[in-house]
């Protein structure tokens, strides 16, 4: 058996939630639900906890996966390591929540928005919210704004989009008006040389935009409402 005592209690609390979790689920945590388990607001200060532990012995990463933290038991006789094995959570896919969309009017939005997220940023989504696509052609935003109210889309909400550049009238779509350097989520439809984006909100007006200067982003397939 490992000493313990020579490690913090704040890595003490890490490793019990651990155990724990894997216990209890068959697989590991991600490090915000550590952060959030032992009242650790920043996710750097687990990171270097997590990696105090695996330099101690106690854990093995991955730096490629999302929830890439394993348990590691000592094993008798000889003083090697063994992985505790777990198993991926059943009956789920994993899709990466990339940021916010904006239900309202258009904001601006970092340049770099859908390019990049945090593996530890993905969760886990039922394969019949996919409606049978591929969970790597999935990604995931939160609705910021009311105007797609009437769609049964509220603000904090989030929603799942098939990654895809076209687009057909009445389906309701991420898009990236380049011109403005704006986002929205609206339904859609072609109106000659211009596409119009309808809110569904009783007293917001469509925008028209140029249909050269719209780019679809991706298709709504399901929509997660958070439990409080």
């Amino acid at each position: 058996m490992r000493d313990r005592t020579k490690l913090s209690d704040r890595q003490r609390g890490i490793l019990r939630y651990m155990e724990t979790y894997v216990e209890q689920n068959g697989y590991p945590p991600t490090i915000r639900e550590i952060g959030m388990a032992t009242g650790i607001n920043s996710t750097s200060v687990v990171n270097y906890n997590l990696n105090k532990l695996v330099a101690a012995g106690y854990m093995s990463r991955s730096a490629r996966a999302s929830r890439g933290i394993r348990l590691v038991k000592s094993s008798s006789g000889k003083g090697k390591s063994n992985v505790i094995p777990v198993q991926a959570a059943a009956l789920s896919s994993k899709v990466p929540l990339i940021g916010q969309i904006v239900a309202s009017q258009p904001v601006q939005i970092p340049e770099d928005m859908g390019h990049y997220y945090d593996a530890d940023s993905q969760i886990d989504v039922p394969p019949s919210m996919l409606r049978g696509i591929d969970p790597a052609e999935v990604y995931a935003l939160r609705v910021k704004g009311d105007s797609m109210i009437d769609a049964m889309i509220r603000n904090g909400d989030i929603v799942l989009f098939r990654r895809q550049n076209t687009a057909r009238d009445g389906e309701m779509v991420a898009v990236w008006l380049n011109e403005r350097g704006e986002t929205t989520l609206k339904y859609f439809y072609q109106e000659g040389e211009r596409v119009r984006l309808q809110p569904a909100h009783p007293t917001m007006d469509p925008i028209f935009v140029e249909a050269k200067h719209c780019q679809i982003q991706g298709r709504v397939l399901s929509v997660i409402r958070p439990t409080v």
